[in-house]
């Protein structure tokens, strides 16, 4: 089953026009090329319509004005109930009011009349795929909230118990049966769930192509009673099997994995269990801290946590400079400073070896005061603008927070040359004490940005909540960008509403002539990738 929301076929509209001709031409020819079409002649029955078919309904069209309610005070009242749902406005008018007000509601785009019909399909995907950067938490096929919406619930919810349910050789049964069919296999297992795990006891979510999770609401709930209960589910269904709606029958087999923890790792400890019941051909097996953590190999992390420790006082940690180059001439704009460890042989080991280490060693902060020293020893030497990472567990350290004061007011004269750039911000649990740090370096002319933007949990409402001064596209977009349609709409997407809201982006990944242009042509700010340069020490730098 494809997912990819570009595809106009999967989705279903609600177009809202009080011109006869004009809403049943157009509507027809909407029709042909999505789902399904509703049709409403003006904004109160448009409004009805939505309220009846809301579960169904991916995108509005509507025109402004409208007998009634007009198109706007409908987007308004539809907003309230459903914040996320795309909604495109077709207007005879260029007035700016119409438009601010559109920008007020949330609605990004906008056709003007006569409807040229190539346009509003383009903008119909572009914003699509803008909403689905943005804050998309449910799963189109089965309404039931996604893998983002699991994370964002257990994150917030602790101790934490879940059923994590793979329907085995899915792929098989969808070339058996056909991807129509299997589709509808999914809508009816989420049925036979959601009548064996009720609410308000249980929250259900699609987590994949063929996978399930069960949330129990019950934190009291023990491992071994939550693996009888789905026990008892694999009997249920072995029963029932899934019907389809020309009378056939079929049975398929599932496999669970039951995890139940007092930290973060719930869905990570469900997924290693169900692994290791899928290879041992278990139906139900729950997690054992004591088993399924044997695959770790401890010596190797009992050695990098020494290495760490001594590297950061024998001067075996150094900071590497890559530039990043204005993308309209290529001269360097500023640098971005990133950690090495440097063997006693002399070979330059990557932070991905030994960061996510130093993260559970509670040593990152102590890093990250090594690297803003080296930052600003290389903005006295060099002159120039450094930017530096920094996670939201670096900034809700205290101690680390001081420093960074301390820092910043020791070195007034040049505080303006250093940069921020925040990490793993789908791991942000505290926007407001962001915002004062960010308040905080910005009074000492330091600018923040957000790195790895675009990928896993990125969204448009994070940009506006923090007040960000730049964004930096994720690698994954920007690598294919140049050969990747869909790509190339979703940093066009980025592109244009950080230019819309004054916040200037970087690409990062620029690795070839190509992906220069595409990015150029998009009108990308900054640009950083080995076309520009290597990240290399400051010996290195003229």
């Amino acid at each position: 089953m494809d997912s990819s929301v570009v595809n106009l076929k999967d989705i279903t509209v609600l177009y809202c026009e009080d011109e006869d001709d004009l809403r049943n031409v157009t509507g027809e020819v909407i029709k042909q090329f999505t789902k399904e079409v509703h049709l409403a002649q003006n904004g109160k029955i448009g409004f009805e319509t939505f309220l009846k078919y809301q579960d169904d309904i991916d995108l509005i069209v509507t025109d402004v004005n409208m007998p009634e309610l007009n198109g706007l005070e409908m987007a308004r009242k539809i907003k309230e109930i459903n914040p996320n749902i795309p909604i495109i406005v077709a207007t005879a008018f260029s007035n700016s009011s119409y438009l601010l007000e559109a920008i007020e509601l949330g609605i990004d785009k906008y056709v003007l009349k006569p409807i040229d019909i190539k346009k509003l399909f383009s903008v119909m995907k572009q914003s699509l795929l803008y909403h689905e950067l943005q804050d998309l938490y449910r799963d189109n096929l089965t309404h039931l909230g996604n893998r983002n919406a699991l994370i964002k619930e257990l994150k917030q919810t602790l101790p934490s118990i879940i059923a994590l349910i793979d329907i085995d050789d899915f792929s098989i049964l969808n070339e058996l049966y056909g991807e129509d069919n299997g589709d509808k296999l999914l809508v009816q297992f989420k049925s036979i769930l959601q009548e064996f795990f009720p609410r308000p006891g249980y929250d259900l979510y699609r987590v994949g192509a063929d996978k399930f999770v069960v949330n129990v609401k019950n934190s009291d709930m023990t491992q071994d009673e939550l693996r009888l209960e789905c026990i008892d589910f694999i009997h249920k269904l072995d029963q029932s099997g899934i019907s389809f709606d020309n009378g056939s029958n079929i049975n398929i087999g599932i496999t669970i994995g039951v995890a139940k923890s007092s930290n973060h790792r719930t869905f990570e400890n469900a997924q290693r269990v169900l692994n290791m019941a899928k290879k041992k051909f278990i139906q139900v097996m729950q997690y054992d801290e004591t088993i399924h953590d044997t695959q770790k190999n401890f010596e190797e992390n009992f050695s990098w946590v020494k290495k760490l420790k001594d590297g950061l006082f024998d001067g075996h940690f150094k900071a590497f400079f890559q530039p990043i180059v204005k993308s309209d001439t290529q001269s360097i704009y500023k640098y971005e400073a990133l950690i090495r460890y440097i063997e006693d042989s002399g070979e330059v080991i990557p932070p991905y070896k030994f960061l996510p280490i130093a993260k559970k060693a509670k040593l990152s902060s102590r890093i990250l005061k090594l690297m803003l020293n080296e930052c600003i020893d290389f903005i006295k030497l060099k002159h120039t603008t450094v930017a530096v990472n920094i996670s939201f567990d670096d900034i809700r350290n205290k101690e680390t927070l001081e420093y960074i004061v301390k820092l910043l007011e020791e070195h007034q004269d040049i505080s303006e040359f250093l940069h921020f750039e925040l990490l793993e911000t789908e791991e942000i649990e505290d926007f407001e004490l962001v915002r004062k740090f960010i308040d905080m370096v910005h009074k000492y002319g330091c600018k923040v940005g957000v790195d790895d933007f675009g990928a896993g949990y990125s969204n448009f409402n994070m940009l506006e909540a923090l007040k960000v001064d730049f964004v930096k596209i994720d690698g994954s977009l920007i690598k294919s960008v140049d050969t990747d349609i869909n790509q190339e709409i979703i940093v066009d997407t980025i592109a244009s509403y950080a230019k819309r809201t004054g916040v200037e982006t970087v690409a990062e990944f620029v690795s070839k002539e190509s992906i220069y242009e595409k990015i150029k042509s998009l009108g990308i700010t900054y640009a950083q990738g080995w076309h520009f340069g290597k990240a290399v020490s400051i010996d290195e730098i003229a």
